[in-house]
């Protein structure tokens, strides 16, 4: 039976890249009349160490749709770069940017979060990338929020709901 009242969802299976291939999860986007619901369900994530001599700090995490629906490794360093910058539609400076979320906290390598959001549709989404990054974005510096490394990647793919009841 399919039923017309469901609303549209999307999901992104996440999985960590060689920095942290430990972290695996997904995201979850169900739309409602007024925007959508995202729910993170992370494991693996790495626990916050502050910034100490040469290296950064780690966490909170840096959580962001970007713009290509593409996880490619490629530079085993400097992961992911395929899935390109943040998602910025509407020329926002950043920390307006579509694709910006609130930080994952890792709590003993889980986070669990959820939010309501009007910047975007499922259909917005459909086939950009969902990237963890290792540290914490400050919503100001451009283009990127300067959250580091990029630790896992998950592509959004759309499925519909009516046909689950």
């Amino acid at each position: 039976m399919i039923n017309d009242n469901v609303s549209k969802m999307a999901i992104a299976e996440i999985n960590g890249g060689p920095l942290a291939p430990e972290i695996k999860g997904e995201v979850l986007f169900q739309e409602y009349e007024k925007g959508v619901m995202v729910i993170a369900n992370i494991m693996g994530l790495p626990n916050f160490r502050p910034a100490q001599q040469n290296l950064p700090q780690i966490g909170p995490h840096g959580f962001h749709i970007h713009e290509f629906g593409v996880c490619t490794i490629g530079d085993n360093q400097d992961p992911f770069k395929s899935a390109g910058e943040h998602w910025n539609p509407t020329n926002q400076p950043h920390g307006n940017h579509v694709g910006d979320f609130p930080v994952l906290f890792s709590n003993k390598g889980l986070a669990y979060m959820a939010f309501f959001t009007n910047k975007f549709t499922i259909d917005s989404i459909i086939g950009k990338a969902v990237i963890i990054h290792s540290g914490p974005d400050d919503y100001k510096s451009q283009p990127a929020g300067n959250a580091g490394k990029r630790l896992a990647c998950g592509i959004i793919t759309g499925y519909d709901m009516r046909y689950f009841y």
